[in-house]
C-alpha cells in the first residue's frame, strides 16, 4: 500500500511538474515568436460533448460551447500528464523516480506526441496528424515540440523531486 501511494505521488509531482514545463515552453514561445498556445477551452469543448455520444468534430471552434469548458480543459490537460507520467513510471519502473535519466524521459515525451496526432487532433476536425489544417507541417512541428518540451520537463519534475 506504501509503495502504491509513493507511485502516485511521484506520478503526481512529475505529471504536473511536466505539463506546467510544456505550458512555460508555450508561453515563452507565444512570447518570443508570437505562437499561440493550444486553446484548451476547446478541448474541454471537445470532451464536454462527448457524455452525448459526439467523438468526432468537423470544426470543435463551431461547435456548440460547453458550461465550464476551459477549467475542463485545462483539468484534462494536467490530467493527461499526470497520466503520462504515470505510464512513464510503469514502463521504466518506479525507481526511475529516484534517480530519473534524461533518455528515457525524453523519448517518451517525444512518443506522447501520438496521442494528439491520432486522437485528438482527428477528433477535433484537424485531421490525423493535423492534416485538414492550413500549415500541417507546422502544426506537427508545433506538437513535436511542446511534446519534447514535455519529456524535458518529466525529467526537471522528477531531478526536482529527489532533491526534495
Amino acid at each position: 500500500m506504501q509503495e502504491t501511494l509513493e507511485w502516485l505521488k511521484h506520478a503526481a509531482v512529475i505529471g504536473i511538474g511536466a505539463t506546467a514545463f510544456m505550458d512555460l515552453w508555450a508561453a515563452l514561445m507565444l512570447r518570443l515568436f508570437k505562437i499561440p498556445a493550444l486553446n484548451y477551452a476547446l478541448v474541454g469543448r471537445w470532451l464536454g460533448h462527448m457524455p452525448s455520444g459526439r467523438f468526432i468534430h468537423d470544426n470543435i471552434a463551431r461547435a456548440a460551447p460547453i458550461g465550464c469548458e476551459s477549467w475542463l480543459g485545462w483539468g484534462a490537460h494536467y490530467g493527461i500528464g499526470i497520466g503520462f507520467a504515470a505510464l512513464l513510471l510503469t514502463l521504466c519502473g518506479p525507481q526511475w523516480a529516484y534517480t530519473p535519466t534524461l533518455l528515457p524521459a525524453l523519448l517518451f515525451g517525444i512518443m506522447t506526441v501520438a496521442a494528439p496526432f491520432f486522437i485528438m487532433q482527428p477528433g477535433m476536425g484537424a485531421g490525423i496528424a493535423a492534416s485538414k489544417t492550413p500549415a500541417p507541417k507546422v502544426a506537427r512541428r508545433r506538437s513535436l515540440m511542446a511534446h519534447t518540451a514535455f519529456g524535458l520537463g518529466l525529467y526537471v519534475a522528477a531531478s526536482l523531486l529527489t532533491r526534495v
